[in-house]
Formats: C-alpha cells, sequence, structure tokens
C-alpha cells in the first residue's frame, strides 16, 4: 500500500471512528454515494459553512476590491427550493447537456463512466466476471443524464415530471428581478446560497469526494459587461486565499486557469482551485471550487430561452418549427441603471464551493501523526487532527483528574460558562492521557483540566493541541484567555 492510499484510509478510519462521517443507511448495507455526518462532522461542516457566509457575506465589506471598482458592493443571500419548475432546467441547458457518456461491461453488466475506463479494462475483482475475466468487451458510450427525476402531484406521467435540482445556481438566477426590487442592491452585487443538489453519479468514489447528494456554497455576482474581468480576476484570487487562511498548504493547493479547450461554450473564462487529495495519484489533484465567468449567458437563458453557440455568437436554439426549441420565462430580466439611464444585462461570475469536499480536504490536510509524552512521562504514539480553530467541532474539553474531592463539580461549573460562548465538551471518564487522546483526535484546540491545585488557587491546567504545552490559568481569566487564543470564529 502507498502511502496516499495509507493516510486516506487511516482518515476514513477516523471519520468513522470519531463520528465525523458514517455510510448511509449502515446497518442495511449501505446505499453508494450517499454519506451521513455524525455528532462531530456536522459540527465541522457547519462551521465550514458558517466561515464561507461570514467570510463571503456578511463580512465583505472587510475586503479591498479590485483598482477602480466599487469598494460597498452588496453581498445578500437566497435559499431557493431543491425542486422547481421543469422549465428551468430546460432553458438552462441542463435537460439536454448535463449528462456523462456511460459504458456497461458485457460480462459483469455492471456500469461505468465512460471516461474513467481504459479501454477494455473492467476495474471489478474477477470473481465478479464469468470465467474469472479481468479485462472484458465494453459497450459503445452512450449519454447518462445526472439528474435525479421525479413527480410532482398525484398523477405520474410526463406531465408532473420534475428534477431535483443538480446545482444551487439557477435559483439564483430565476430570482434576480425579485432580490433587485426587495434587497435594494445596485451593481455590481452579489447572491449567496448554501444548499443541497443531487447528481445521479454512475459511478461514485472516493469517499465523500463524488457523491451523489452533496452540499454546494455558490455566489453569483453580478457585474457591468466592461467590469467583469477585473472582477473574475479579484473572486478567484479571493477564493483561493480563503482555503489558504484556513489551513489547507499551499504546497497541496493550486489554482488553474482552463484552457480554451476546457471551456463551457458560454464561458469567458474558468478556473479551478484544486487540491492534492490522497486518494489520487501522485501529481494529480482534485476539485475544491470553481470560479466561472459566464457572460451573460443565465439571465439570457431565462429570458429567452436556451442558448447555443454558432460561430462566435450565442443564440437560442430553434427547433424543426423555427420557435425556440427550449424557451425561456419571456421575463424581462435586464438591469436599469437610474444614474446613466442605461438598461444591460449583467455578466456573472460565478465562485462554486462543494461544502462535502472542503471537509474531506480541511480533514485530510489536519490529519496528522506525532510521538508525545503520557501523564507519566512515557512516549506514546498519538493521532491528532490540527484543524484551524474555526473549523474545530470541539472548541473546548472541560476534565476533571478524577472524580472525587469536588473536582467535578467545579469541573462542570467551567464548562457550563465556557458553553455559553463556544461548543465545549464534558469529560470524567478514562485515564487524563486517555482524554487527551480522544480529543486530539477530535480536533479539539484546548482541554482544560481541574486538579487538585484547583481547589487551592483557583487555576486550571490549560493544554494545547497541536504543542501539547500545559500552562496554569485562573480559572475566571479562562474565557478571556480562549477568546485570545481561539480569534474570531
Amino acid at each position: 500500500m502507498n502511502n496516499k492510499q495509507d493516510l486516506m484510509d487511516k482518515v476514513v478510519s477516523l471519520c468513522k471512528r470519531r463520528g465525523f462521517i458514517f455510510q448511509s443507511s449502515e446497518i442495511y448495507g449501505g446505499i453508494g454515494g450517499f454519506w451521513d455526518y455524525g455528532p462531530l462532522g456536522v459540527e465541522l461542516k457547519r462551521n465550514v459553512k458558517e466561515a464561507w457566509w461570514r467570510d463571503m457575506v456578511t463580512g465583505h465589506d472587510d475586503t479591498t476590491p479590485p483598482p477602480g471598482m466599487p469598494s460597498a458592493y452588496a453581498m445578500v443571500g437566497l435559499e431557493t427550493t431543491i425542486i422547481m419548475h421543469p422549465q428551468v432546467w430546460k432553458a438552462s441547458g441542463h435537460y439536454d447537456l448535463f449528462h456523462d457518456m456511460l459504458v456497461d461491461c458485457r460480462h459483469c453488466k455492471a456500469r461505468f463512466r465512460a471516461d474513467q475506463l481504459q479501454a477494455s479494462q473492467c476495474p471489478l475483482k474477477p470473481s465478479k466476471h464469468p470465467g474469472e475475466h479481468t479485462t472484458c468487451d465494453l459497450t459503445e458510450p452512450r449519454e447518462f443524464n445526472l439528474m435525479f427525476k421525479t413527480y410532482v402531484g398525484a398523477l405520474v406521467d410526463p406531465e408532473s415530471e420534475a428534477f431535483l435540482r443538480p446545482e444551487t445556481a439557477q435559483g439564483m438566477f430565476v430570482n434576480f428581478k425579485n432580490v433587485l426590487a426587495t434587497a435594494r442592491v445596485k451593481l455590481p452585487f452579489g447572491i449567496a446560497q448554501i444548499g443541497k443538489s443531487f447528481r445521479n453519479e454512475i459511478t461514485p468514489r472516493y469517499f465523500t469526494f463524488r457523491s451523489r447528494e452533496f452540499e454546494q456554497m455558490e455566489i453569483e455576482f453580478f457585474c457591468r459587461p466592461a467590469e467583469s474581468p477585473q472582477w473574475y480576476a479579484y473572486w478567484r484570487d479571493r477564493r483561493f486565499q480563503w482555503y489558504v487562511s484556513l489551513g489547507l498548504s499551499s504546497e497541496r493547493l493550486r489554482l488553474r486557469e482552463h484552457g480554451r479547450e476546457e471551456l463551457s461554450h458560454y464561458s469567458c473564462g474558468t478556473a479551478d482551485i484544486e487540491y492534492a487529495f490522497p486518494f489520487l495519484p501522485e501529481g494529480e489533484f482534485g476539485e475544491l471550487e470553481g470560479i466561472a465567468h459566464r457572460g451573460d449567458f443565465d439571465l439570457r437563458s431565462h429570458m429567452e430561452g436556451k442558448l447555443v453557440r454558432q460561430g462566435d455568437e450565442l443564440v437560442v436554439e430553434l427547433g424543426p418549427d423555427g420557435k425556440p426549441r427550449h424557451p425561456g420565462s419571456g421575463k424581462d430580466l435586464t438591469y436599469f441603471d437610474e444614474e446613466t439611464q442605461e438598461r444591460l444585462i449583467p455578466h456573472v461570475i460565478e465562485p462554486s464551493a462543494g461544502v462535502d469536499r472542503s471537509v474531506l480536504a480541511f480533514l485530510c490536510e489536519a490529519y496528522a501523526e506525532d510521538v508525545v509524552p503520557d501523564e507519566n512521562g512515557v512516549p506514546q504514539p498519538r493521532v491528532v487532527l490540527k484543524l484551524h480553530p474555526r473549523l474545530s467541532p470541539v472548541k473546548v474539553a472541560v476534565f476533571p483528574l478524577v472524580k472525587r474531592d469536588g473536582m467535578p463539580e467545579v469541573a462542570m461549573d467551567i464548562y457550563r460558562e465556557l458553553k455559553r460562548h463556544w461548543n465545549a465538551f464534558y469529560d470524567e471518564k478514562g485515564s487524563i492521557g486517555r482524554r487527551y487522546r480522544r480529543q486530539d483526535e477530535s480536533g479539539t484546540p484546548f482541554c482544560i483540566t481541574v486538579d487538585s491545585q484547583t481547589l487551592k488557587d483557583g487555576t486550571v491546567t490549560v493544554r494545547d493541541r497541536d504543542t501539547t504545552f500545559q500552562e496554569r490559568v485562573a480559572a475566571k481569566e479562562l474565557v478571556a484567555f480562549l477568546r485570545e487564543k481561539l480569534g474570531p470564529l
């Protein structure tokens, strides 16, 4: 087993052991591509989303815009439905174009994405194949739409067909005018949304990296066409720095601009923020987030109908009858500038991040093994999650050294006080060394121990997760001490 795969196996094991991530429906054998977040995992995931919302939406005025661009631009939030009008996905192009190429193995009947297989190589174990085949004949690739289909209402017929959304973006585009009318925003401004999306992946894999149900953090940033190149560069660089600020190593993180051959037919430019996940071969990276300059494609599509490229132009796709094949809403989604009396279709910059992939990257980056002395001074190996304090599921744990002499009562009072400020944890079971190790594996930055000296002078032992350094702090000063150490959340 190579070192990278060994690391990935350890991360997956830790996620199960400490309650970060479980296989969905595990007692029934599980269901591929679906994952449940346990008590620690749900806190980590929530912290990632809250850090994003704080930094990108409510705290955006702390940033520096591109030269010559307004500094006081608005960022507002939205929450849209998972099921939308079917015409949304037809006008956007998802109904026709949102697919992967599918192949079948003629021997074992299993199905795979065509771009994930070598010529005729089936990745299943030989025992899955009649006659112990290790290579097989594959069918010709064919299109497979990735949207989950469902039905709305009592009748199951074509008129009631609907789809679970494959992305959160379209809900922001179709609400463009509603936001303009109610939020009193003007160009440039952004709409942000965090929410679930669903894609019927042919072969979900790599733990939570490629799932069928996942969560996105997306921004649609609307700006003037002439200013869009500067805003594209701004959001591309700002989003990269966000991951670095929360602890992802710049050596394992990269910003890759797409070549012209990779761009979507409507894209004016796209860059991916990628991370060197340990499940990937050496030198390969997996996408964390895409930042796309989408031009006016989306608003125009929902006004006029599905757009296709003809030469250098985007035009409405027509059917055999000469009418739009998938018409838009026919509504006016333009922007009118009252100061300049100009009417225009804004350009859009879209930073689109995967919550689950971000969580996985932070876990992989934080996982470490070292050797530290136990309470008796004997060196012991340990596993530690060196998560950024903003992301740590539990910020501080409180222990009584022993369950007697009034120590549990004092420790419980401290725990209750700290819990008013942060997510705290109380534990009085097992040796103090075992309790430290449990919190190290959970990513808890600080542990506080109440001991006999506490009963004499009111001080406690504060232990740092990363260095294991211990110092005495007055119990009444703990909130101020931890606030300085943990920083803004």
